[in-house]
This record gives structure tokens, C-alpha cells and sequence, in this order.
């Protein structure tokens, strides 16, 4: 049997999918999920302070508002229930298959066939919507396996009590800033490796009273959108968030070593700003040290920085990010004997963010261009899935297959290189997970206002796909 749409991946881009399938009435689809259970990033990190930092009324499905967030800016737990009560509400249990992993997926010339470890699927179209943070990235770091402690990177969180431990934690970025300072109350002692220091903004956190009057989606996105200004290249919207963090910096850390130390050399967004108000005054106590340079080796229960500093070590946590710009599931779709791996080998291309040439009736949600760097990433999936439903609705009334243009993709590629080029993330001085190692392209971020992105893609036209029936591999 050959279903209509095979989703892989049960986190916010495919709960929302399912969801957006079920209200219109296509209820001939099956959900695919390696996990045993849903919620994709909130799923995963569990690691002490996980928290989100995009305003909780933002970070939400605009089709199923919550009006009971507990905070300002919601916890990992908060936030995995409420993906896990949308799905459950929404009636996406019969079409899920948790602990199904996705092994490998071909095109066969009229329909997708999916293989996983307890049979094959076929399906007419297929919906990736396996995320950009996914799978964790370990340094290789010599000596790393023969630690005789604990190790383990922070969204694979292993540490019992940390009482009287000795813990080092390896990046700065924004799982770091949360874990640390969490880490620090129990802990002897703990030394953070930096390999290059963070922009830290104040975060502002606090509960929610009971009566308050909370925010709305409608505002919290006009401000949210208003933040892209200080994304272009010495702008003066940049300038002044630079002084914002560089103020923060200069409120909490009294000491001018320890302040140079924590001062980027490359512009406010070039890498992605953090956000804490207590990051800074831990790393001020005394039982806590910066080691301002990478882990470069580990040698016995030593962690060897590449200043040359040692430090004896009884737990070390990877905070180290993720697969970003190289999706590992590219490996495993493929069409006409190419994977995606081998057609995004210059880094990741896309028509609308959505669709990739040679590999009809297949969308990737979260994928090439897809991420906000000022705003929340349901702004962006919520307008794919939309592009989805109208690419349905086509196929439904026009048959055959639909496979975009390699004219459309390069066109559309054009068009983000160009836009990118204005912006901090290729021209602020730094290397970040938003370029592609090989090519430098800004293949991870939409480099514009989440409203251009709705209104560019966030309508299916057919106008850039190539017209033609099924017809064999």
C-alpha cells in the first residue's frame, strides 16, 4: 500500500505537519519518529537550565496558542509538553511510529520508499522534518575516549550529583550559558573552555503572575521582527545591541582580564548571541575558572587546553552543538542513485527553502535556509507547512509528480547569497554553524525579516517545477 505523505521526524516541524494534515482532512499519512517519544530538541536536552530564548507566546503554533506559560521564556520540559499534549489533542497517536528510525529513502519514480528497521513504507511524497539540531557534534579531541570520568555532550545529559565533582564544560554558546551557572551551585569546582568568547545579552527572565496580562503572538513578532535591523552589517541597530551586551559585560565582571577575556573580536550576531543574566557573574566566582582557549587534548583524567593549561577533572560535558549545515539524514535520501548529501556537497540549496531539484515530491522543513536569527522558528515552519498543503493540493489536482527546476533552485540561491551579503552573518568577522564549512555560504539562515520569507515562500506555485507524469526510476 502507498500512502499519501511519509513525515520523519516528530519535533515542532513534524507535529505540525501532522497536525496541519489531520485539520484538513488528510488523514492518510504515518508520522516516523527513532525516538520513543515525540518533541524533537525539547525531547533531547534535559540538561540543567534548558530553557527556551524566544518569549514563550512566540514560541508556540500560532493554530494552538497557550495561554498558561509559566514564564517569560519557557523551560525545556514546559515546552516538550506542550508539543507532546499538541500531539496527543490533535489525535497524531495512530499515525506515529516511535522507535522507528529512518535507515534509508529512494525515489522510485512515482513514490518514495522508506526503509526502517521494522519494514518499508512507500509513500507519494515525503516530508523531512528531522531538524538542524538533531545530532549532537563531538570535537575530536585526542584522548577524549580514554577519560576515565564522565563524558558526554550536553543534549545526551549523563551527570548524577555533582557535589564535590570536578567538572569542565567545552563551549560557550547558548547551551553552555545556561548549564553553567546551574552546574556551579553544586559543584567543587568547574572551568569552562572557551574557544571563542560569546555576545551575552540580559535575558530578563521571571514568572508569570497568576492575573497578569500576558503578551501577545501579534506584538512579541512586530518586536521580534524589528530586531532584524541589527542584523545588517554596520547598522546602526548593530551598534547599539553592541552596546547593550557590552554594558551587560561591564555590570557583572569587575575584573579587566577576566572582562577581556569574554570580549568578542567579531560583530554582535556574527555568531549567534546568548542570552543570561547570571553567565557573567559565575564565571566571577571563585571556584569557578575560564580557560580562554579550546580543549586540545585529554590526557588521562587531565583536560589539556590549548594554552597548555591542565586541569584534573571528574566530569567534562561537551556544549558543543550540532550537525548543522551537514543534516546527517542527507545521507540517506536519495533519487536517480544521488543522495542529498552529494547534491548539497558546496552546502545546502533549496528552491523556497523547501523543495530541492532532483528530488521530486520531497520537502524539508527546517532545512536549507530555513532558521531566523531574530525570530522564532515556528514563523518560518508554520509557512512551510502551508507551501506543503498547496504543493498537496496541486498533485491532488493535476497528477503526475513534482520535481523543481535546477533553474528555479539556482535562481532562488542567487537570491539568498544576495540578501546574505548585507548581513553580519557573512560579513561580521567570525566563522559560525550558520556558513557551510566548504563553500562559506550562509546556508543555515533565512537572511531577511520573517515576514518576506512567509510572502516569498509561504505559497505553493507551480510555476517552478517541471511538468511531467510518474514514470520509472
Amino acid at each position: 500500500m502507498t500512502r499519501d505523505v511519509a513525515i520523519v521526524g516528530a519535533g515542532i516541524a513534524g507535529i505540525g505537519m501532522g497536525i496541519r494534515l489531520a485539520r484538513a482532512g488528510r488523514d492518510d499519512f504515518v508520522l516516523l519518529e527513532r525516538a520513543g517519544d515525540v518533541g524533537g530538541t525539547w525531547r533531547d536536552n534535559v540538561y540543567p537550565g534548558v530553557a527556551c530564548d524566544i518569549p514563550s507566546h512566540l514560541y508556540e503554533y500560532s493554530f494552538r496558542p497557550k495561554d498558561d506559560w509559566s514564564h517569560r521564556f519557557a523551560t525545556g520540559s514546559e515546552l516538550h509538553g506542550y508539543l507532546r499534549d499538541a500531539a496527543d489533542a490533535e489525535g497524531l497517536g495512530p499515525h506515529l511510529r516511535l522507535e522507528t528510525p529512518l535507515d534509508s529513502a529512494e525515489w522510485d519514480g512515482d513514490a518514495w520508499t522508506l526503509h526502517t528497521p521494522s519494514g518499508a513504507v512507500r509513500s507519494r511524497v515525503l516530508v523531512m522534518a528531522a531538524g538542524r539540531l538533531s545530532e549532537p557534534r563531538t570535537p575530536s579531541v585526542p584522548g577524549l575516549g580514554s577519560f576515565p570520568g564522565n563524558v558526554f555532550h550536553s543534549a545526551r545529559w549523563a551527570a548524577g550529583p555533582l557535589e564535590g565533582l570536578r567538572v569542565g564544560i567545552v563551549g560557550t554558546g547558548a547551551s553552555a550559558v545556561q548549564i553553567v551557572p546551574e552546574v556551579a551551585r553544586d559543584a567543587a569546582s568547574v572551568v569552562v573552555f572557551q574557544r571563542t568568547p560569546a555576545w551575552v545579552l540580559p535575558r530578563g527572565d521571571r514568572a508569570y503572575a497568576p492575573d497578569e496580562t500576558r503578551p501577545t503572538r501579534s506584538e512579541l513578532a512586530a518586536e521580534a521582527e524589528g530586531l532584524f535591523a541589527a542584523r545588517l552589517a554596520g547598522s546602526d541597530a548593530a551598534r547599539a545591541l553592541e552596546d547593550v551586551a557590552r554594558g551587560h559585560l561591564q555590570r557583572q565582571v569587575a575584573d579587566p582580564v577576566l572582562r577581556a577575556a569574554l570580549t568578542p573580536d567579531y560583530d554582535i550576531g556574527c555568531k549567534r548571541a546568548v542570552f543570561s543574566d547570571d553567565y557573567y557573574s559565575t564565571l566571577a566566582r571563585p571556584h569557578v575558572a575560564l580557560e580562554p582557549s579550546a580543549l586540545a587534548a585529554v590526557d588521562g583524567s587531565a583536560a589539556v587546553a590549548a594554552s597548555g593549561a591542565r586541569y584534573e577533572l571528574d566530569v567534562l560535558v561537551l556544549a558543543t552543538g550540532f550537525e548543522t549545515t551537514r543534516p546527517p539524514f542527507a545521507d540517506l535520501v536519495s533519487a536517480r542513485g544521488v543522495t542529498l548529501a552529494e547534491h548539497w556537497a558546496d552546502g545546502m540549496t533549496s528552491h523556497a527553502s523547501t523543495v530541492v531539484s532532483g528530488f521530486p515530491n520531497l520537502f524539508v522543513l527546517d532545512g536549507p535556509n530555513s532558521a531566523l536569527g531574530h525570530h522564532s522558528a515556528f514563523e518560518v515552519i508554520e509557512a512551510q507547512l502551508d507551501y506543503v498543503l498547496g504543493a498537496l493540493e496541486h498533485l491532488d489536482a493535476a497528477g503526475g509528480v513534482l520535481e523543481v527546476t535546477a533553474e528555479a533552485e539556482a535562481r532562488y540561491t542567487e537570491l539568498v547569497d544576495g540578501l546574505a551579503a548585507r548581513t553580519v552573518w557573512t560579513q561580521g568577522g567570525c566563522a559560525s554553524w550558520y556558513l557551510d564549512d566548504s563553500s562559506g555560504r550562509l546556508t543555515l539562515v533565512w537572511p531577511e525579516r520573517a515576514e518576506l520569507f512567509r510572502r516569498l515562500n509561504g505559497t505553493f506555485d507551480p510555476e517552478p517545477f517541471a511538468a511531467r507524469e510518474s514514470q520509472p526510476a
